[in-house]
């Protein structure tokens, strides 16, 4: 299968190859020029596509996107006649005809090109341009077109992110950036309570149809948050842009018990924008793996096989309003509710032997956990526009809660070598509660100088405050009752807080060059409070923690604009990673009574330098960007394994004093021929962990590496296909390293009803290839593990969409649609 793989992904890279010197233009030297606005707000619109066409012979000549300050330009132009061709996702398109490049007038700035709002009565175009703009690659950013994702349709947020480049997501649902999975991930821009602050739990229950954008960064600057190791994943959710009644609803159905039914519906005119959405969702998870440990000094082998399945029912909506104000004020409040139930099961079978494979014992343990989760979250947005062109002052309260409540069963027998039942090891019932309230406050203004230079200023206040309990009690078969088991019985408090303030100032000082630089300065807050009582005495026992911390986070980007529509950006920033309230929390988790979990209330965050140098270059069919990039977390933050006794081993988590990567990230889009892309995305990177004497780790090393592809064709006018494949090379961890993992995913879809409803089918894992695992080495033992979840699976949903078509709005927009010819920039 690897072997396949590799041949096809030489292949690709191979066609990309051909396509970058095929489409290479070369010649004259007329230039055309421009900016590209929101015809409203006349805010720049970044990443817009652009194509330039010949007016004689109807070929493209030329295309790209617009800048972050959306400005464009064409260069090395033949002279004569062309038409420039402007979309992006939720805009109508516009074309600006009769542009023409003359000998006396070789060049031609036209000025601002005004994008109106797509409506009801372009739905049709609007929905063309989006299989365009899958993919808007920037060097500081890059925009993934996610709504025409075949292969994730009838799914969750987890299975979109899995599908876009750059990104991996394994077994759990955790999702990793550039080889690590602290990646701070974003709804709308902001952080959410639902799901209980589990970002895994959250993406599985976000279906794959509320989503519009997916938006990488990966080295932000010091506007955003500091928080995350590699970077901001910003999952962008799907609002109305058009005026009058519109909506749609979709409903899937797949193996192994998977069902998914989404609805929608907005209402927008002049003065207010009210749109919806609810969702249902359900799912089967079947899992299966081994893991086996080799004890160094006894010369014993354990030996456990796991099966496991999950059961999920959800329910999540959403409801929002704008209310434009007048023409420069808009006033925004939206709320999204969550509720989500789970039935799991999980048994696991333990082998007891040494190395000759004698067998002294087995045993057998089944758990049953039942779970409920609720969340909410209540957001008030204001937006206020000046005079001048530019200057914006905006702000955001938020509020969100969850509660999330388990309750589990667990049962142990042990078995002699012939199979008799000797003891009943352990039999037991848990109960853990959690509550997360999270408030946050966040103030931003815009305020340029001129068309060259601006200033952005702001402060963000986050208030974190995260209750949880647990209760265990054991049978005793003496009483034939269960009793209170005060050693797994404890309750954890923590407070969080962040209070930042930060300046960005940009500057274009030339036409090809300009800088922009940053200064973030933090104060953190944590408050922890452990409580237990003593098994002996039932004396209340706490523990109390306490880390305050203030650091400046600075920022540094250097742009160069070449020649031949290439563009060069060096940047630097300094980021954190906060550990996560499970890894904390000192409980003990007890699911595999032979592999503790258990958390660390002393863990320092992690400190991470981050510099990266990009590439961009645009050809008429082909976007390529490419990225040297080199990252050293300080205090990295890692689940170290140690042995306890004969039998037992415990995970705790432990800063490590560094961790370096160093690597390079090639992206490319080529429109190969009508009809037929491909997106090609390659991480390879060295990794380094340095050792620790303390903690008995050795330093680790070695060279990582993932690809993936994804293709789509148009095979018909109302039939498309799509396939996506993605590989994980052998992975180095702090203890050992990761094996190889293989999956390749496709699916068709078919436009039905004059295009307002489709049929899709998709097959996920095709090759039932997708199976995790790794190799742990220590002083003491050995550790080999492997696990699968799901499997292939396939999936058929339906969608329909419907809207109201208002000509006299369609005629306004048109009007608003003129372009600005004056030449003034901003």
């Amino acid at each position: 299968m690897n072997r396949l793989f590799m041949r096809s992904l030489g292949i690709i890279f191979f066609l990309l190859s051909v396509a970058n010197v095929l489409f290479a233009q070369t010649g004259a030297n007329g230039v055309i020029s421009g900016k590209v606005a929101d015809a409203v707000s006349g805010k720049p619109v970044d990443f817009a596509s652009l194509a330039l066409v010949d007016a004689v012979s109807g070929k493209t000549v030329k295309g790209g996107q617009s800048a972050a300050d959306g400005s464009f330009a064409f260069r090395a132009l033949p002279l004569g006649t062309y038409t420039l061709k402007v979309s992006f996702l939720g805009y109508q398109p516009l074309d600006r005809e009769g542009i023409s490049l003359t000998q006396p007038k070789p060049d031609v700035n036209l000025g601002i090109l005004k994008l109106a709002m797509g409506k009801a009565s372009v739905l049709k175009e609007v929905v063309v341009e989006a299989k365009k703009s899958t993919i808007q690659l920037g060097v500081d950013r890059k925009v993934f077109s996610v709504e025409q994702n075949l292969v994730s349709a009838g799914g969750s947020a987890t299975d979109i992110l899995e599908n876009v480049p750059t990104l991996s997501v394994d077994i759990d649902g955790n999702v990793s950036l550039r080889g690590t999975s602290n990646v701070r991930i974003l709804i709308d821009g902001r952080p959410s309570a639902i799901g209980g602050g589990d970002i895994a739990s959250l993406l599985q229950s976000l279906p794959a149809s509320s989503i519009e954008t997916v938006e990488l960064i990966t080295n932000p600057s010091s506007k955003y948050d500091a928080e995350g190791q590699t970077g901001i994943i910003n999952i962008i959710l799907k609002k109305n842009q058009r005026v009058g009644f519109n909506g749609g609803f979709s409903v899937s159905a797949g193996t192994l018990d998977n069902y998914n039914v989404n609805t929608n519906l907005s209402y927008r005119d002049g003065k207010i924008n009210l749109y919806g959405n609810h969702s249902y969702r359900y799912s089967n998870r079947e899992g299966s793996g081994f893991n086996n440990t080799y004890f160094l000094d006894n010369n014993s082998v354990l030996n456990n096989t796991t099966s496991s399945n999950r059961h999920n029912a959800g329910n999540t909506a959403k409801l929002g309003l704008d209310y434009y104000i007048n023409d420069k004020t808009t006033l925004g409040v939206s709320g999204n509710v969550n509720y989500r139930s789970g039935d799991d099961t999980e048994n696991i079978n333990y082998l007891y032997q040494n190395y000759s494979s004698v067998l002294d014992g087995t045993s057998f343990r089944s758990a049953d956990e039942t779970e409920k989760d609720k969340g909410y979250d209540l957001s008030l947005d204001f937006i206020r526009k000046f005079a001048r062109q530019g200057e914006e002052l905006s702000a955001n309260l938020s509020y969100g809660r969850s509660t999330e409540d388990e309750n589990q069963f667990f049962n142990q027998d042990f078995y002699t070598f012939g199979g008799m039942l000797k003891d009943t090891l352990d039999r037991r019932t848990t109960a853990n509660g959690q509550s997360r309230d999270n408030y946050n406050f966040q103030i931003d203004y815009i305020l340029p100088f001129n068309s060259n230079q601006k200033l952005e200023a702001g402060y963000r206040g986050s208030l974190r405050k995260n209750t949880e309990s647990q209760v265990s009690d054991r049978f005793n078969r003496l009483t034939q009752g269960f009793e209170r088991d005060y050693f797994l019985t404890n309750d954890f408090d923590m407070d969080d807080q962040v209070h930042a303030l930060y300046g960005n100032y940009q500057n274009q000082i030339t036409e090809k060059f300009g800088f922009q630089f940053g200064l973030r300065a933090e104060q953190a807050n944590l408050n922890t409070v452990y409580k237990s009582l003593d098994p002996a005495s039932l004396e209340p026992a706490m523990a109390e923690g306490k880390l305050d911390y203030f650091r400046i986070y600075p920022s540094l980007f250097l742009t160069q604009k070449l020649k031949n529509d290439n563009q060069l950006q060096l940047s630097y920033t300094r980021r954190v990673n906060r550990p996560r309230g499970w890894q904390i929390n000192p409980f003990r988790d007890i699911a595999d009574p032979n592999n503790i979990r258990v958390g660390n209330p002393n863990l320092r965050p992690e400190d991470i330098h981050s510099f990266e140098f990009s590439h961009m270059k645009y050809w008429k069919a082909v976007t390529f960007t490419s990225s040297l990039y080199f990252r050293q977390v300080n205090d990295v933050v890692q689940g170290i394994q140690q042995r306890v006794d004969s039998t037992t081993t415990l995970t705790q988590f432990a800063n490590l004093a560094r961790n370096r990567a160093t690597g390079l990230e090639l992206i490319s889009k080529a429109d190969l021929f009508k009809g037929f892309n491909v997106t090609g995305n390659l991480n390879f990177f060295y990794n380094n962990f340095s050792g620790s004497e303390e903690l008995n780790i050795a330093s680790n090393d070695g060279i990582n590496w993932n690809a993936k592809l994804m293709a789509n064709a148009q095979i018909l006018p109302s039939l498309s296909a799509q396939i996506n494949m993605e590989y994980m090379a052998r992975r180095v961890t702090a203890q050992g390293r990761g094996r190889e993992v293989f999956g390749t995913d496709a699916a068709l879809k078919l436009d039905v009803l004059r295009k307002k409803g489709s049929v899709s089918f998709n097959m996920r894992d095709i090759f039932n290839s997708r199976r995790w695992g790794g190799i742990t080495e220590t002083a003491d033992f050995n550790r080999e593990f492997r696990r699968r979840m799901m499997g292939r699976m396939s999936t058929l949903t339906f969608s329909y969409r419907f809207g109201n078509s208002d000509n006299q709005q369609r005629k306004r927009k048109q009007e608003e649609q003129q372009i600005d010819t004056s030449g003034e920039e901003f």
